[in-house]
Protein backbone atom coordinates (compact mmCIF):
# COMPACT_ATOMS: atom_id res chain seq x y z
CA UNK A 1 0.00 0.00 0.00
CA UNK A 2 1.41 3.39 -0.98
CA UNK A 3 1.62 5.94 1.81
CA UNK A 4 1.36 9.63 0.95
CA UNK A 5 2.66 11.17 4.14
CA UNK A 6 3.49 14.79 4.80
CA UNK A 7 5.25 14.67 8.15
CA UNK A 8 6.57 18.13 8.88
CA UNK A 9 8.81 18.80 11.88
CA UNK A 10 6.90 19.56 15.08
CA UNK A 11 7.86 22.79 16.83
CA UNK A 12 8.45 21.26 20.23
CA UNK A 13 12.23 21.09 20.47
CA UNK A 14 12.66 24.04 22.82
CA UNK A 15 9.89 22.88 25.14
CA UNK A 16 11.41 19.42 25.53
CA UNK A 17 14.96 20.69 25.92
CA UNK A 18 13.75 22.96 28.71
CA UNK A 19 12.82 19.88 30.75
CA UNK A 20 16.31 18.41 30.60
CA UNK A 21 18.43 19.13 33.65
CA UNK A 22 21.50 21.26 32.99
CA UNK A 23 24.54 19.09 32.41
CA UNK A 24 22.56 15.83 32.34
CA UNK A 25 24.74 13.03 30.99
CA UNK A 26 22.87 10.75 28.62
CA UNK A 27 25.61 9.26 26.43
CA UNK A 28 25.47 5.47 26.32
CA UNK A 29 22.05 5.16 27.91
CA UNK A 30 19.77 2.98 25.78
CA UNK A 31 16.68 4.00 23.94
CA UNK A 32 13.67 2.05 25.26
CA UNK A 33 10.71 0.93 23.14
CA UNK A 34 7.82 -0.81 24.86
CA UNK A 35 5.40 -2.43 22.39
CA UNK A 36 2.09 -3.91 23.55
CA UNK A 37 -0.66 -5.71 21.65
CA UNK A 38 -4.33 -5.77 22.68
CA UNK A 39 -6.46 -8.86 23.45
CA UNK A 40 -3.98 -11.42 22.18
CA UNK A 41 -3.36 -14.95 23.44
CA UNK A 42 -0.20 -16.58 24.78
CA UNK A 43 0.40 -18.79 21.73
CA UNK A 44 -0.52 -16.44 18.85
CA UNK A 45 3.03 -15.23 18.10
CA UNK A 46 5.11 -17.61 16.01
CA UNK A 47 7.97 -17.86 18.52
CA UNK A 48 5.42 -18.85 21.20
CA UNK A 49 4.01 -21.69 19.15
CA UNK A 50 1.57 -20.02 16.76
CA UNK A 51 1.08 -20.45 13.02
CA UNK A 52 0.48 -16.72 12.38
CA UNK A 53 3.33 -15.11 10.44
CA UNK A 54 5.26 -12.89 12.86
CA UNK A 55 8.80 -12.96 11.39
CA UNK A 56 9.84 -9.64 12.89
CA UNK A 57 8.85 -10.55 16.44
CA UNK A 58 10.37 -13.98 15.94
CA UNK A 59 13.66 -12.36 14.89
CA UNK A 60 13.69 -10.14 17.98
CA UNK A 61 13.16 -13.24 20.12
CA UNK A 62 15.90 -15.19 18.30
CA UNK A 63 18.38 -12.43 19.11
CA UNK A 64 16.99 -11.70 22.54
CA UNK A 65 15.05 -13.40 25.31
CA UNK A 66 11.60 -14.91 25.74
CA UNK A 67 9.97 -14.98 29.15
CA UNK A 68 7.73 -18.00 29.72
CA UNK A 69 6.01 -16.75 32.89
CA UNK A 70 5.30 -13.07 32.37
CA UNK A 71 2.01 -11.69 33.70
CA UNK A 72 -0.44 -8.87 32.98
CA UNK A 73 -3.60 -7.90 34.88
CA UNK A 74 -6.19 -9.62 32.57
CA UNK A 75 -7.79 -6.42 31.24
CA UNK A 76 -6.94 -3.49 28.97
CA UNK A 77 -6.94 -0.39 31.17
CA UNK A 78 -5.68 -1.94 34.45
CA UNK A 79 -2.74 -3.38 32.51
CA UNK A 80 -1.92 0.03 31.03
CA UNK A 81 -2.12 1.69 34.43
CA UNK A 82 0.17 -0.92 35.98
CA UNK A 83 2.65 -0.90 33.11
CA UNK A 84 2.92 2.89 33.03
CA UNK A 85 3.30 3.38 36.79
CA UNK A 86 5.08 0.32 38.20
CA UNK A 87 2.20 -0.10 40.65
CA UNK A 88 -0.70 -2.48 40.93
CA UNK A 89 -3.51 -0.90 38.95
CA UNK A 90 -5.65 -0.19 42.03
CA UNK A 91 -2.83 1.86 43.54
CA UNK A 92 -2.82 3.97 40.37
CA UNK A 93 -6.63 4.42 40.52
CA UNK A 94 -7.62 2.07 37.69
CA UNK A 95 -8.70 -1.18 39.36
CA UNK A 96 -11.64 -1.75 37.04
CA UNK A 97 -12.50 0.29 33.93
CA UNK A 98 -12.89 3.95 32.95
CA UNK A 99 -15.66 4.89 35.35
CA UNK A 100 -15.56 6.19 38.91
CA UNK A 101 -16.92 3.60 41.35
CA UNK A 102 -16.50 5.84 44.38
CA UNK A 103 -13.36 4.19 45.79
CA UNK A 104 -9.74 5.30 45.44
CA UNK A 105 -8.68 2.09 43.71
CA UNK A 106 -11.49 2.35 41.16
CA UNK A 107 -11.62 6.01 40.02
CA UNK A 108 -11.07 5.25 36.34
CA UNK A 109 -8.27 7.84 36.15
CA UNK A 110 -4.59 7.80 37.01
CA UNK A 111 -4.20 9.49 40.37
CA UNK A 112 -1.60 12.05 41.44
CA UNK A 113 0.17 9.63 43.80
CA UNK A 114 1.83 7.80 40.92
CA UNK A 115 4.28 8.72 38.18
CA UNK A 116 4.48 7.29 34.68
CA UNK A 117 7.65 5.82 33.21
CA UNK A 118 7.88 8.94 31.06
CA UNK A 119 7.62 11.24 34.08
CA UNK A 120 10.37 9.29 35.84
CA UNK A 121 12.66 9.19 32.79
CA UNK A 122 12.34 12.89 31.87
CA UNK A 123 14.68 14.14 34.64
CA UNK A 124 17.30 11.68 33.34
CA UNK A 125 17.29 13.46 29.97
CA UNK A 126 14.96 11.17 28.02
CA UNK A 127 12.58 12.41 25.34
CA UNK A 128 9.30 10.50 25.58
CA UNK A 129 6.91 9.42 22.82
CA UNK A 130 3.61 7.54 22.91
CA UNK A 131 1.66 6.11 19.99
CA UNK A 132 -1.56 4.11 20.02
CA UNK A 133 -4.09 3.34 22.74
CA UNK A 134 -3.96 5.40 25.97
CA UNK A 135 -7.04 4.21 27.96
CA UNK A 136 -6.10 5.35 31.46
CA UNK A 137 -8.52 8.27 31.83
CA UNK A 138 -12.27 8.66 31.68
CA UNK A 139 -11.88 12.16 30.19
CA UNK A 140 -12.15 11.21 26.52
CA UNK A 141 -14.48 14.14 25.75
CA UNK A 142 -12.70 17.09 27.34
CA UNK A 143 -14.75 20.20 27.92
CA UNK A 144 -11.77 22.20 29.17
CA UNK A 145 -7.99 21.89 29.03
CA UNK A 146 -8.10 20.83 32.66
CA UNK A 147 -9.98 17.70 31.60
CA UNK A 148 -6.79 16.59 29.82
CA UNK A 149 -4.89 16.25 33.10
CA UNK A 150 -4.30 12.54 32.45
CA UNK A 151 -3.65 12.74 28.73
CA UNK A 152 -0.18 11.67 27.55
CA UNK A 153 1.39 15.12 27.30
CA UNK A 154 0.20 15.89 30.81
CA UNK A 155 1.80 12.65 32.09
CA UNK A 156 5.35 13.08 30.87
CA UNK A 157 5.21 12.41 27.14
CA UNK A 158 6.56 14.94 24.66
CA UNK A 159 4.71 13.69 21.59
CA UNK A 160 1.58 11.57 21.17
CA UNK A 161 -0.40 10.14 18.29
CA UNK A 162 -3.19 7.74 19.11
CA UNK A 163 -6.57 7.26 20.74
CA UNK A 164 -7.58 8.27 24.25
CA UNK A 165 -10.52 5.83 24.21
CA UNK A 166 -10.21 2.06 24.61
CA UNK A 167 -11.61 0.63 21.36
CA UNK A 168 -13.12 1.53 18.01
CA UNK A 169 -12.96 1.14 14.26
CA UNK A 170 -9.56 0.54 12.70
CA UNK A 171 -10.66 2.59 9.69
CA UNK A 172 -12.13 5.51 11.65
CA UNK A 173 -10.93 5.37 15.28
CA UNK A 174 -12.72 7.51 17.84
CA UNK A 175 -10.87 10.02 20.06
CA UNK A 176 -7.91 10.11 17.64
CA UNK A 177 -5.46 12.67 18.96
CA UNK A 178 -2.26 14.31 17.78
CA UNK A 179 -0.30 15.60 20.76
CA UNK A 180 -3.06 17.39 22.73
CA UNK A 181 -5.64 17.95 19.98
CA UNK A 182 -8.46 15.71 18.78
CA UNK A 183 -8.25 15.13 15.03
CA UNK A 184 -10.07 13.31 12.25
CA UNK A 185 -8.17 10.58 10.38
CA UNK A 186 -9.69 11.95 7.19
CA UNK A 187 -8.79 15.62 7.75
CA UNK A 188 -5.22 15.32 8.99
CA UNK A 189 -2.72 17.27 6.86
CA UNK A 190 0.21 15.46 8.51
CA UNK A 191 -0.83 11.90 7.63
CA UNK A 192 -2.72 11.05 4.44
CA UNK A 193 -2.26 7.41 3.42
CA UNK A 194 -4.21 5.97 0.50
CA UNK A 195 -6.13 3.82 3.01
CA UNK A 196 -6.26 4.78 6.67
CA UNK A 197 -5.78 1.70 8.86
CA UNK A 198 -5.06 2.35 12.52
CA UNK A 199 -2.40 -0.33 13.01
CA UNK A 200 -0.44 1.12 10.10
CA UNK A 201 -0.93 4.64 11.46
CA UNK A 202 0.46 3.63 14.87
CA UNK A 203 3.55 2.02 13.39
CA UNK A 204 4.07 4.78 10.82
CA UNK A 205 4.08 7.39 13.58
CA UNK A 206 6.51 5.35 15.66
CA UNK A 207 8.85 5.35 12.65
CA UNK A 208 8.26 9.08 12.20
CA UNK A 209 9.12 9.90 15.81
CA UNK A 210 12.34 7.86 15.61
CA UNK A 211 13.37 9.70 12.44
CA UNK A 212 12.54 13.12 13.81
CA UNK A 213 14.16 12.40 17.16
CA UNK A 214 17.65 12.09 15.70
CA UNK A 215 17.15 15.23 13.62
CA UNK A 216 16.01 17.27 16.63
CA UNK A 217 17.85 15.80 19.60
CA UNK A 218 20.95 14.08 18.25
CA UNK A 219 22.15 11.32 20.56
CA UNK A 220 19.76 12.01 23.44
CA UNK A 221 18.00 8.76 24.40
CA UNK A 222 14.27 8.30 23.98
CA UNK A 223 11.51 6.22 25.50
CA UNK A 224 8.67 5.15 23.20
CA UNK A 225 5.43 3.46 24.24
CA UNK A 226 3.78 1.73 21.26
CA UNK A 227 0.32 0.58 22.37
CA UNK A 228 -1.48 -1.28 19.60
CA UNK A 229 -5.21 -1.88 19.47
CA UNK A 230 -4.68 -4.95 17.29
CA UNK A 231 -6.12 -7.55 17.47
CA UNK A 232 -8.88 -6.23 19.78
CA UNK A 233 -12.37 -6.33 18.27
CA UNK A 234 -13.74 -5.25 15.85
CA UNK A 235 -12.13 -7.74 13.48
CA UNK A 236 -10.93 -5.26 10.86
CA UNK A 237 -8.14 -6.13 8.44
CA UNK A 238 -6.92 -5.14 5.01
CA UNK A 239 -7.92 -7.49 2.16
CA UNK A 240 -4.37 -8.39 1.12
CA UNK A 241 -3.54 -9.42 4.70
CA UNK A 242 -6.70 -11.52 5.02
CA UNK A 243 -5.91 -13.29 1.74
CA UNK A 244 -2.75 -14.80 3.26
CA UNK A 245 -4.85 -16.84 5.70
CA UNK A 246 -7.63 -18.03 3.41
CA UNK A 247 -8.18 -21.72 4.13
CA UNK A 248 -5.69 -21.78 7.01
CA UNK A 249 -8.37 -22.46 9.63
CA UNK A 250 -10.80 -24.62 7.68
CA UNK A 251 -10.06 -27.57 9.96
CA UNK A 252 -11.40 -25.76 13.01
CA UNK A 253 -10.21 -25.22 16.56
CA UNK A 254 -8.76 -28.55 17.60
CA UNK A 255 -6.02 -29.10 14.96
CA UNK A 256 -4.65 -25.59 15.41
CA UNK A 257 -4.78 -25.87 19.19
CA UNK A 258 -3.07 -29.25 19.20
CA UNK A 259 -0.34 -28.03 16.82
CA UNK A 260 0.33 -25.00 19.00
CA UNK A 261 0.52 -27.18 22.12
CA UNK A 262 3.07 -29.46 20.51
CA UNK A 263 5.09 -26.60 19.06
CA UNK A 264 5.25 -24.81 22.44
CA UNK A 265 6.59 -28.02 23.97
CA UNK A 266 9.25 -28.28 21.25
CA UNK A 267 10.28 -24.68 21.89
CA UNK A 268 10.65 -25.36 25.61
CA UNK A 269 7.93 -22.87 26.54
CA UNK A 270 5.79 -25.41 28.37
CA UNK A 271 6.51 -28.66 30.16
CA UNK A 272 5.45 -31.77 28.21
CA UNK A 273 4.10 -33.16 31.48
CA UNK A 274 1.40 -30.47 31.63
CA UNK A 275 -2.02 -31.38 30.33
CA UNK A 276 -3.69 -29.33 27.64
CA UNK A 277 -6.62 -27.50 29.23
CA UNK A 278 -10.11 -28.58 28.11
CA UNK A 279 -11.41 -27.64 24.66
CA UNK A 280 -13.95 -24.81 25.06
CA UNK A 281 -16.11 -25.55 22.00
CA UNK A 282 -16.28 -28.23 19.32
CA UNK A 283 -16.04 -27.55 15.61
CA UNK A 284 -18.91 -29.97 15.02
CA UNK A 285 -21.23 -27.62 16.91
CA UNK A 286 -20.43 -24.62 14.68
CA UNK A 287 -23.49 -23.77 12.59
CA UNK A 288 -21.75 -21.42 10.14
CA UNK A 289 -18.31 -22.78 9.36
CA UNK A 290 -17.46 -20.21 6.66
CA UNK A 291 -18.21 -17.34 9.02
CA UNK A 292 -16.38 -18.86 11.99
CA UNK A 293 -13.34 -19.56 9.81
CA UNK A 294 -13.35 -16.03 8.45
CA UNK A 295 -13.27 -14.61 12.00
CA UNK A 296 -9.94 -16.30 12.68
CA UNK A 297 -8.57 -15.42 9.25
CA UNK A 298 -9.18 -11.73 9.98
CA UNK A 299 -7.76 -12.02 13.50
CA UNK A 300 -4.57 -13.57 12.11
CA UNK A 301 -4.36 -10.86 9.44
CA UNK A 302 -4.53 -8.17 12.14
CA UNK A 303 -1.56 -9.69 13.96
CA UNK A 304 0.35 -10.18 10.71
CA UNK A 305 -0.13 -6.50 9.84
CA UNK A 306 1.03 -5.41 13.29
CA UNK A 307 4.19 -7.50 12.90
CA UNK A 308 4.87 -5.91 9.51
CA UNK A 309 4.75 -2.49 11.17
CA UNK A 310 7.04 -3.61 13.97
CA UNK A 311 9.43 -4.62 11.20
CA UNK A 312 9.35 -1.05 9.88
CA UNK A 313 10.23 0.24 13.35
CA UNK A 314 13.18 -2.15 13.53
CA UNK A 315 14.28 -1.17 10.03
CA UNK A 316 14.30 2.52 10.97
CA UNK A 317 16.36 1.81 14.08
CA UNK A 318 18.87 -0.13 11.99
CA UNK A 319 18.98 2.55 9.31
CA UNK A 320 19.93 5.11 11.94
CA UNK A 321 22.41 2.88 13.74
CA UNK A 322 20.24 2.75 16.87
CA UNK A 323 19.39 -0.93 17.07
CA UNK A 324 22.30 -2.18 19.16
CA UNK A 325 21.55 0.17 22.03
CA UNK A 326 17.76 0.12 21.96
CA UNK A 327 15.97 -2.02 24.54
CA UNK A 328 12.78 -3.39 22.97
CA UNK A 329 9.99 -5.09 24.91
CA UNK A 330 6.95 -6.81 23.40
CA UNK A 331 4.00 -8.10 25.44
CA UNK A 332 0.18 -8.43 25.51
CA UNK A 333 -2.25 -6.51 27.72
CA UNK A 334 -4.37 -9.60 28.52
CA UNK A 335 -5.27 -13.01 27.16
CA UNK A 336 -7.51 -13.84 24.23
CA UNK A 337 -10.98 -12.30 24.39
CA UNK A 338 -14.01 -14.60 24.63
CA UNK A 339 -16.52 -11.74 24.54
CA UNK A 340 -19.43 -12.18 22.14
CA UNK A 341 -19.08 -8.79 20.48
CA UNK A 342 -21.31 -8.71 17.39
CA UNK A 343 -21.81 -12.48 17.39
CA UNK A 344 -25.50 -12.60 18.33
CA UNK A 345 -28.60 -11.69 16.37
CA UNK A 346 -27.96 -9.85 13.15
CA UNK A 347 -27.92 -6.06 13.27
CA UNK A 348 -28.02 -4.58 9.79
CA UNK A 349 -28.06 -6.50 6.51
CA UNK A 350 -25.78 -9.50 6.09
CA UNK A 351 -24.64 -8.12 2.74
CA UNK A 352 -23.38 -4.59 2.27
CA UNK A 353 -25.92 -2.44 0.40
CA UNK A 354 -24.94 -1.26 -3.07
CA UNK A 355 -25.35 2.39 -2.02
CA UNK A 356 -25.21 4.10 1.37
CA UNK A 357 -28.82 4.79 2.38
CA UNK A 358 -28.06 7.73 4.70
CA UNK A 359 -25.86 10.82 4.53
CA UNK A 360 -22.60 10.69 6.51
CA UNK A 361 -22.82 11.33 10.23
CA UNK A 362 -21.07 14.41 11.63
CA UNK A 363 -17.54 13.91 12.89
CA UNK A 364 -18.55 14.56 16.52
CA UNK A 365 -21.02 11.65 16.50
CA UNK A 366 -18.54 9.28 14.93
CA UNK A 367 -15.71 10.30 17.19
CA UNK A 368 -17.17 9.00 20.43
CA UNK A 369 -19.43 6.14 19.40
CA UNK A 370 -17.52 2.93 20.09
CA UNK A 371 -19.93 1.04 17.81
CA UNK A 372 -21.06 3.66 15.30
CA UNK A 373 -24.38 3.19 13.58
CA UNK A 374 -22.74 3.64 10.20
CA UNK A 375 -19.41 4.24 8.54
CA UNK A 376 -18.14 7.68 7.69
CA UNK A 377 -19.30 7.21 4.09
CA UNK A 378 -22.80 6.27 5.24
CA UNK A 379 -22.98 2.48 5.09
CA UNK A 380 -24.85 0.91 8.04
CA UNK A 381 -22.78 -0.96 10.59
CA UNK A 382 -23.38 -4.72 10.33
CA UNK A 383 -23.19 -7.23 13.18
CA UNK A 384 -24.39 -10.76 13.77
CA UNK A 385 -23.79 -14.32 12.70
CA UNK A 386 -23.02 -14.57 9.02
CA UNK A 387 -21.69 -11.03 8.63
CA UNK A 388 -18.18 -11.59 7.29
CA UNK A 389 -15.73 -9.46 9.31
CA UNK A 390 -12.91 -7.40 7.90
CA UNK A 391 -14.47 -4.35 6.18
CA UNK A 392 -15.16 -1.00 7.87
CA UNK A 393 -18.92 -1.59 8.02
CA UNK A 394 -18.60 -4.70 10.24
CA UNK A 395 -18.10 -4.86 14.02
CA UNK A 396 -17.50 -8.39 15.27
CA UNK A 397 -15.26 -10.32 17.71
CA UNK A 398 -13.71 -13.70 16.98
CA UNK A 399 -15.44 -15.52 19.85
CA UNK A 400 -14.78 -17.99 22.63
CA UNK A 401 -13.68 -20.93 20.50
CA UNK A 402 -10.84 -19.05 18.84
CA UNK A 403 -9.91 -17.28 22.10
CA UNK A 404 -9.43 -20.76 23.58
CA UNK A 405 -7.04 -21.47 20.70
CA UNK A 406 -5.18 -18.19 21.26
CA UNK A 407 -4.66 -19.01 24.93
CA UNK A 408 -3.25 -22.50 24.31
CA UNK A 409 -2.44 -24.30 26.57
CA UNK A 410 -4.15 -22.35 29.36
CA UNK A 411 -7.62 -22.05 30.93
CA UNK A 412 -9.96 -19.07 30.75
CA UNK A 413 -9.68 -15.70 29.02
CA UNK A 414 -9.46 -11.93 29.35
CA UNK A 415 -11.32 -10.78 32.55
CA UNK A 416 -10.25 -13.82 34.60
CA UNK A 417 -7.00 -14.31 36.48
CA UNK A 418 -6.45 -17.95 35.63
CA UNK A 419 -3.45 -18.33 33.33
CA UNK A 420 -5.44 -17.82 30.12
CA UNK A 421 -6.34 -14.31 31.28
CA UNK A 422 -2.98 -13.14 32.63
CA UNK A 423 -0.20 -15.09 30.87
CA UNK A 424 1.63 -12.99 28.28
CA UNK A 425 4.66 -13.44 26.09
CA UNK A 426 7.48 -11.07 26.91
CA UNK A 427 10.13 -10.66 24.23
CA UNK A 428 13.18 -8.60 25.25
CA UNK A 429 15.77 -7.49 22.68
CA UNK A 430 18.85 -5.39 23.51
CA UNK A 431 22.08 -6.41 21.74
CA UNK A 432 24.27 -4.21 23.92
CA UNK A 433 22.62 -5.23 27.16
CA UNK A 434 21.78 -8.92 26.75
CA UNK A 435 24.73 -11.30 26.91
CA UNK A 436 25.41 -12.93 23.53
CA UNK A 437 25.21 -16.40 25.05
CA UNK A 438 21.70 -15.56 26.21
CA UNK A 439 20.39 -14.76 22.72
CA UNK A 440 17.44 -16.95 21.79
CA UNK A 441 17.14 -18.13 25.37
CA UNK A 442 14.16 -18.65 27.65
CA UNK A 443 13.62 -17.04 31.04
CA UNK A 444 11.40 -19.14 33.30
CA UNK A 445 11.42 -16.71 36.25
CA UNK A 446 7.92 -15.32 36.98
CA UNK A 447 7.66 -11.58 36.25
CA UNK A 448 4.91 -8.97 36.09
CA UNK A 449 4.02 -5.61 34.60
CA UNK A 450 5.10 -3.95 37.85
CA UNK A 451 8.68 -4.95 36.98
CA UNK A 452 8.86 -2.92 33.77
CA UNK A 453 9.15 0.50 35.46
CA UNK A 454 12.08 -0.59 37.69
CA UNK A 455 13.76 -2.23 34.70
CA UNK A 456 13.45 0.89 32.54
CA UNK A 457 14.76 3.13 35.30
CA UNK A 458 17.61 0.75 36.02
CA UNK A 459 18.94 0.70 32.44
CA UNK A 460 18.35 4.46 32.09
CA UNK A 461 20.16 5.28 35.35
CA UNK A 462 17.04 7.17 36.41
CA UNK A 463 15.59 7.57 39.89
CA UNK A 464 12.07 6.71 40.98
CA UNK A 465 10.86 9.79 42.88
CA UNK A 466 9.58 9.83 46.44
CA UNK A 467 7.87 13.21 45.98
CA UNK A 468 6.68 15.29 43.02
CA UNK A 469 5.61 18.91 43.53
CA UNK A 470 5.23 18.23 47.24
CA UNK A 471 3.06 15.14 46.73
CA UNK A 472 4.16 11.81 48.17
CA UNK A 473 4.51 9.16 45.45
CA UNK A 474 3.70 5.55 46.27
CA UNK A 475 6.76 3.27 46.21
CA UNK A 476 7.16 1.15 43.10
CA UNK A 477 6.05 -2.45 43.61
CA UNK A 478 8.25 -4.38 41.20
CA UNK A 479 11.91 -5.24 40.76
CA UNK A 480 14.35 -4.74 37.91
CA UNK A 481 14.60 -7.65 35.48
CA UNK A 482 17.98 -6.47 34.23
CA UNK A 483 20.02 -9.17 36.05
CA UNK A 484 18.15 -11.78 33.98
CA UNK A 485 19.55 -10.20 30.80
CA UNK A 486 22.99 -11.45 31.85
CA UNK A 487 21.85 -14.82 33.13
CA UNK A 488 21.83 -13.72 36.76
CA UNK A 489 19.17 -14.23 39.45
CA UNK A 490 16.55 -11.85 40.80
CA UNK A 491 15.13 -11.81 44.30
CA UNK A 492 11.49 -10.92 44.90
CA UNK A 493 10.51 -10.24 48.50
CA UNK A 494 6.74 -10.27 47.92
CA UNK A 495 4.37 -12.58 46.03
CA UNK A 496 2.56 -11.38 42.90
CA UNK A 497 -1.11 -10.45 43.26
CA UNK A 498 -4.22 -9.95 41.12
CA UNK A 499 -7.79 -8.70 41.44
CA UNK A 500 -10.19 -7.84 38.66
CA UNK A 501 -13.97 -7.89 39.00
CA UNK A 502 -13.47 -9.93 42.20
CA UNK A 503 -11.49 -12.56 40.32
CA UNK A 504 -8.39 -12.87 42.47
CA UNK A 505 -5.04 -14.65 42.68
CA UNK A 506 -1.67 -14.76 44.40
CA UNK A 507 1.50 -16.34 43.01
CA UNK A 508 4.14 -17.26 45.61
CA UNK A 509 7.04 -19.37 44.40
CA UNK A 510 5.66 -22.41 42.63
CA UNK A 511 2.19 -22.02 44.17
CA UNK A 512 -0.76 -20.12 42.77
CA UNK A 513 -3.99 -19.53 44.67
CA UNK A 514 -6.78 -18.38 42.35
CA UNK A 515 -10.56 -17.93 42.42
CA UNK A 516 -13.35 -16.56 40.30
CA UNK A 517 -15.82 -14.09 41.76
CA UNK A 518 -17.84 -15.62 44.61
CA UNK A 519 -16.13 -19.00 44.10
CA UNK A 520 -13.81 -20.87 46.49
CA UNK A 521 -10.06 -20.72 46.19
CA UNK A 522 -8.25 -23.17 43.91
CA UNK A 523 -4.60 -24.11 44.48
CA UNK A 524 -2.16 -25.14 41.75
CA UNK A 525 1.48 -26.19 41.60
CA UNK A 526 2.81 -24.09 38.71
CA UNK A 527 5.85 -26.35 38.24
CA UNK A 528 3.86 -29.50 37.60
CA UNK A 529 0.51 -28.09 36.46
CA UNK A 530 0.62 -24.57 35.08
CA UNK A 531 -2.45 -25.33 32.93
CA UNK A 532 -4.45 -25.48 36.19
CA UNK A 533 -6.09 -28.85 35.70
CA UNK A 534 -5.49 -30.39 39.16
CA UNK A 535 -6.83 -28.34 42.09
CA UNK A 536 -4.83 -29.13 45.26
CA UNK A 537 -6.74 -26.86 47.66
CA UNK A 538 -8.34 -29.74 49.57
CA UNK A 539 -4.94 -31.39 50.05
CA UNK A 540 -3.20 -28.28 51.42
CA UNK A 541 -5.70 -26.32 53.56
CA UNK A 542 -2.96 -24.69 55.67
CA UNK A 543 -1.23 -23.38 52.54
CA UNK A 544 -4.53 -22.04 51.23
CA UNK A 545 -5.09 -20.13 54.47
CA UNK A 546 -1.53 -18.78 54.42
CA UNK A 547 -1.75 -17.52 50.85
CA UNK A 548 -5.25 -16.14 51.41
CA UNK A 549 -3.91 -14.11 54.34
CA UNK A 550 -1.19 -12.69 52.10
CA UNK A 551 -3.79 -11.76 49.50
CA UNK A 552 -5.99 -10.10 52.16
CA UNK A 553 -3.06 -8.04 53.47
CA UNK A 554 -2.14 -6.94 49.94
CA UNK A 555 -5.75 -6.06 49.10
CA UNK A 556 -5.99 -3.81 52.14
CA UNK A 557 -2.82 -1.84 51.36
CA UNK A 558 -3.38 -1.75 47.55
CA UNK A 559 -6.88 -0.16 47.61
CA UNK A 560 -8.66 -3.35 46.54
CA UNK A 561 -12.34 -3.42 47.45
CA UNK A 562 -13.87 -6.16 49.58
CA UNK A 563 -15.02 -9.01 47.36
CA UNK A 564 -18.06 -8.15 45.30
CA UNK A 565 -18.18 -4.53 46.50
CA UNK A 566 -17.45 -3.14 43.04
CA UNK A 567 -20.79 -4.47 41.81
CA UNK A 568 -23.34 -1.76 41.06
CA UNK A 569 -20.79 1.06 41.39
Amino acid sequence: MTRKIGWGIAAICSAVLATMPAGAETAGRPNIILIMSDDMGFSDVGCYGGEIATPNLDALAAQGLRFTQFYNTSRCCPTRASLLTGLYSHQAGVGHMMNDRGFDGYRGDLNDRCVTIAEALRPAGYVNYAVGKWHVTKKTRPQTEADKHNWPLQRGFDRFYGTIHGAGSFYDPNSLTRDNRLISPYADPEYQPDTFYYTDAINDHAVRFIAEHEEQYGDRPFFMYVAHTAPHWPMHALPHDIAKYRGKYDGGYEPIRRARFERAQELGLIDPAWQLSPQAETWQAVDNVAWETRCMEVYAAMIDNMDQGIGRIVQELRRRGQMDNTLVFFLHDNGGCAEGMGRGASRGPAERPAEPPLPPMPDEALQYDMIPKQTRDGYPMRQGRGVMPGPADTYIGYGRGWANVSNTPFREYKHWVHEGGIASPLIVHWPRGIAAEQHGGLVHEPAHLIDLMPTCLDVAQAVYPEHVDGRAIQPAEGISLRPLFRGGPIERSEPLFWEHQSNRAVRHGKWKLVAKENRPWELYDMQTDRTETNDLAAEHPDLVRKLEAKWDAWAERANVLPLGAWRGR
